[in-house]
């Protein structure tokens, strides 16, 4: 909110390149925050389907949260008048990156915490998990895709 008060004083004052050097930052935060955002809603996609993966079987609560991320994701990726914040191939390292805590987490939720991360990253395909995952992601999006 500073940011909004500075702004104004740089425009008052007449200093416009320092307040347009003040917006570009504004615009840069904001689309981190989108970015994290996305990457949060991406660890509870891939917790739910790793675990779905490991124990090779699903409930509803897993099929609601997977639904329901699966929706953040695209809505907080679209950008209000056109276009994306992530195009395809950041999603695909998005998910990358949120793999490692989303397995940490499922390790403790899957088979009720029985198994280490390393055991139940041995009884799932990565690849397999991270593919579906985008394609998830994609697919409510491929007439208009990041």
């Amino acid at each position: 909110m500073e940011e909004l008060y500075e702004l104004r004083h740089y425009i008052e004052a007449g200093k416009y390149q320092e307040a347009l050097g003040l917006l570009a930052e504004m615009e840069e935060m904001s689309r981190d925050d989108k970015i994290n955002r996305i990457s949060s809603f991406m660890e509870v996609l891939l917790l739910h389907l790793i675990k779905q993966a490991a124990e090779q079987r699903t409930t509803r609560s897993s099929e609601v949260a997977i639904r329901n991320s699966l929706h953040q994701i695209v809505q907080i990726n679209k950008r209000r008048k056109a276009g994306w914040y992530l195009t395809n191939a950041e999603l695909g390292a998005a998910l990358q990156e949120a793999y490692e805590p989303a397995l940490d987490t499922a390790a403790l939720a899957a088979f009720g915490g029985k198994y280490t991360l390393e055991e139940i990253n041995s009884m799932i395909n990565k690849a397999a998990i991270i593919n579906s995952a985008f394609e998830k992601i994609v697919q409510p999006s491929e007439a208009t895709s990041p």
